[in-house]
Formats: C-alpha cells, structure tokens, sequence
C-alpha cells in the first residue's frame, strides 16, 4: 500500500509540472520568417499569434497575392516552431510518448 501511495505522489507531482509547463509555454515566443526576412510572424507556444511585422518593400500594390502568400509562409513557420517547441518541453514529461489533447 506504500508503493501506491508513493506512485500517486509521484504522479501527482508530474502532474503539476506539466501544468506549469503549459502554462510557461504560453510566454514563450518562437518567429518565423518568409522572403527573407521581409514578412515576420511571431508565434507563442500555444500557438496564438502575437504579432506581425512586414517590411515596405515587400508590399507591392500590384501584387498583393504574393504578400498574402509571404503571411502565410511566415505563420505558418512560425506555429511549426511553437509545435516543435510545445513537443520538446513537454517531451520531458511524456518520454516522447505522444499523449492526445496534451498538447
């Protein structure tokens, strides 16, 4: 019966740790990139978007299509790095063993 109550403890504390890994997750910020720097998203680790920066030179009013594609290039850069992020710090807890709705 010690065993168990040493195991619940155990897994209570681990427990607590991933929670305040997730909620750390939430100050960290990853960037991405697109043409080279022109387009800039800014992604936290649960992968909201926190801002956006784009360089005048890449805004071409007889273009605007490849703007477009540059934000997207940008964000979604930037959330595969929060994913990345989210799976590397929370991989500690999980031994690699992907949990579902964990993150």
């Amino acid at each position: 019966m010690n065993n168990m109550n040493q195991m619940m403890k155990q897994v209570k504390k681990m427990q607590e740790q991933m929670m305040k890994a997730q909620e750390e997750l939430e100050t960290k910020q990853v960037e991405g990139t697109a043409g080279g720097g022109v387009v800039t998203a800014v992604v936290n680790g649960h992968k909201k978007l926190v801002s956006i920066a784009i360089k005048p030179e890449a805004v071409d009013p007889d273009d605007v299509e490849m703007l477009q594609d540059l934000v997207l290039t940008a964000v979604n850069d930037a959330i595969t790095k929060a994913d990345e992020l989210a799976n590397k710090d929370m991989s500690k807890f999980t031994g690699g063993m992907k949990i579902p709705g964990l993150f």
